[in-house]
């Protein structure tokens, strides 16, 4: 990883997050669709993934489970917008319970107007075997919630580098 920055602004409720990864962008974008390997990263640090399940196409629906040092299970779901393969996946980010049913921030305890829905936006742009990683993450109201949203992005992202070096090596 030789990049990393973070950008929030306030006022769209949008965090973007920019990563440089030294792979080629199909093992990156491997590493975000393929459920095993997103079983690896998924969460932010000492968080582990359980479940994972992707129908990666337009219409599609992905549920991920992320769980807590703790045992406290986290749910997460949404529907797939737009997939462009090797290049870019927009889709919608809701809470949820185990069954992929759509539940309030307020299910986990979180404060605020977080809405029932975001939106996330993926892009993997490669130059020169490297592969320039940008995510969006549209919606997200300001305060603590938001604060832990980017640090958990960004402990997530890290793991996935250590998820990409290894497909890197093996590939090698």
């Amino acid at each position: 990883m030789a990049e990393s920055s973070n950008l929030t602004d306030k006022a769209s409720g949008e965090i973007t997050i920019t990563r440089e990864f030294a792979a080629p962008r199909e093992l990156v974008w491997k590493a975000w669709t393929d459920p095993d390997l997103l079983m690896r990263w998924w969460g932010p640090k000492d968080f582990s993934a359980p479940t994972i399940k992707i129908d990666l196409r337009v219409g599609g629906n992905y549920l991920y489970c992320m769980r807590s040092p703790e045992g406290q299970d986290y749910w997460s779901t949404g529907r797939f917008l737009e997939v462009e393969e090797s290049a870019r996946i927009v889709c919608t980010d809701s809470f949820a319970d185990s069954a992929g049913n759509v539940v309030p921030a307020s299910h986990y305890g979180m404060e605020g107007e977080m809405p029932l829905e975001l939106r996330v936006e993926l892009d993997f742009k490669e130059s020169g075997g490297k592969t320039r990683f940008i995510l969006r993450h549209l919606g997200m109201p300001a305060g603590r919630d938001r604060d832990l949203a980017v640090q958990g992005w960004n402990e997530s992202l890290d793991k996935l580098a250590a998820v990409v070096r290894q497909l890197k090596k093996k590939a090698a």
